[in-house]
């Protein structure tokens, strides 16, 4: 650690502040500097398309620390600021305001922007996208309005859904457009896509699937959705979730490898000595999966940075977690850890029906994957299980008279 004089942090979402956090705790005590495009301080991301977007969350609930303790962490915020360049020869960060600073190691957590539609398909402004505090914010404003009674989303994956369970919550009439068969479909099997179909009818919500959006056009004071069958949906305003797309345009201009996202190592390291990334932007080779991957999910943002952090401070230690993700819509809680495997068929225990229930996926007798709704405990269990590579009985699991530990 003695040649380390500066870090620098380019990001400020939550990876970037567990990057400094762990910094400090790690006892890194010279100059640290964090370039964030957005003004405020790092903040957690699961809480925009749900509690923030109803109104019951705001900045000083969702940020990961607080004004006092971030002051404590004496880092040299550079907020807002965009860095534009990596001058990897002279290890300089420039940005596009003209300041400049020089490193001894580098950490890019730059995240992503939302997937946007093709510029020839919107002709309104009634559109928006969620992925930053302030969207939420303006959305969530627009759907409490009193006359925005209806709103179309275009994607039927993740964020759109949990916009929709939310929208309905706030009494606005939804209808979800989605390309493709089913929903979430890269992520679930068919029998949880269609186990979120029927909630999402059951709640009210015009599911469209097979849908394929022509375009969005201004309709008096709102918008319509044109679809390629000729069909339209008329709405107040729209809100897409189609994706994300990794910040890594200042990486490629320097050089450093990119291959959806930054490619990384185990442990955080590009191809750069000096340089790191981490979070949604990064590019990493996963134990459990045996396959490289680019996570966007809370516990990866957090996690993979901690350990990205202890490397950059030469603790090696190779970020090797079980993927783990969570939606919450409605009175449903889905949690998948693991593998998932497409078109592997589920040892399922419960009831899907009774939205309790959960689905586990085996290689042999190794469990490789599950997806638990409202079923948190069975999946502490499996991870449990897992962690030990222990082999399951598949014969009993699926019986719920027997207790699963």
């Amino acid at each position: 650690m003695a040649d380390l004089q500066t870090v620098v942090v380019i990001g400020g979402g939550q990876a970037a502040g567990w990057i400094v956090k762990t910094l400090r705790k790690e006892g890194f005590d010279g100059r640290l500097v964090m370039i964030a495009d957005e003004i405020h301080l790092p903040y957690e991301r699961p809480p925009l398309s749900k509690a923030v977007l109803a109104g019951e969350a705001d900045i000083d609930t969702v940020r990961i620390v607080d004004h006092d303790a971030f002051a404590e962490l004496n880092v040299e915020a550079w907020q807002p600021e965009c860095a534009t360049s990596i001058d990897r020869d002279a290890r300089i960060v420039r940005t596009a305001s003209g300041r400049e600073v020089q490193y001894d190691r580098l950490v890019i957590a730059t995240g992503g922007a939302a997937r946007r539609l093709p510029d020839a398909m919107v002709k309104t402004s009634h559109l928006a996208y969620l992925r930053t505090l302030d969207d939420a914010v303006h959305i969530g404003k627009r759907l409490r309005e009193s006359h925005s009674k209806r709103l179309v989303v275009i994607g039927g994956g993740w964020i759109g859904l949990e916009v929709a369970a939310t929208a309905r919550k706030l009494g606005v009439d939804v209808t979800v457009i989605e390309g493709a068969p089913r929903l979430c479909g890269r992520s679930v099997p068919e029998s949880v896509s269609a186990f979120l179909l029927k909630l999402h009818r059951n709640h009210g919500v015009d599911v469209r699937l097979n849908a394929s959006l022509a375009s969005l056009e201004d309709n008096q004071q709102g918008v319509r959705a044109l679809l390629a069958d000729g069909t339209f949906v008329d709405a107040d305003f729209a809100v897409a979730g189609i994706g994300l797309k990794p910040h890594t345009a200042v990486a490629e201009s320097a050089g450093i490898e990119c291959n959806d996202g930054i490619v990384v190592d185990e442990f955080g390291a590009t191809n750069d000595e000096h340089v790191f990334a981490c979070g949604d932007v990064a590019n990493h080779p996963n134990a459990w999966l045996k396959r490289r991957v680019r996570l966007e999910s809370w516990a990866n943002a957090q996690n993979q940075a901690i350990a990205t952090a202890r490397a950059v401070l030469g603790a090696r230690t190779p970020y090797a977690e079980i993927p783990w993700f969570w939606s919450d819509q409605y009175d449903v809680n889905l949690q998948i850890l693991g593998d998932v495997p497409p078109g592997a068929t589920p040892v399922v225990r419960g009831d899907l029906d009774a939205r309790r229930a959960s689905l586990f996926f085996f290689e042999g007798d190794v469990l490789r994957g599950v997806i638990a709704i409202n079923a948190t405990r069975d999946l502490k269990v499996a991870k449990k299980w897992m962690s030990q590579g222990r082999a399951v009985d598949i014969a009993t699991l699926a019986d719920t008279a027997k207790a699963l530990a």
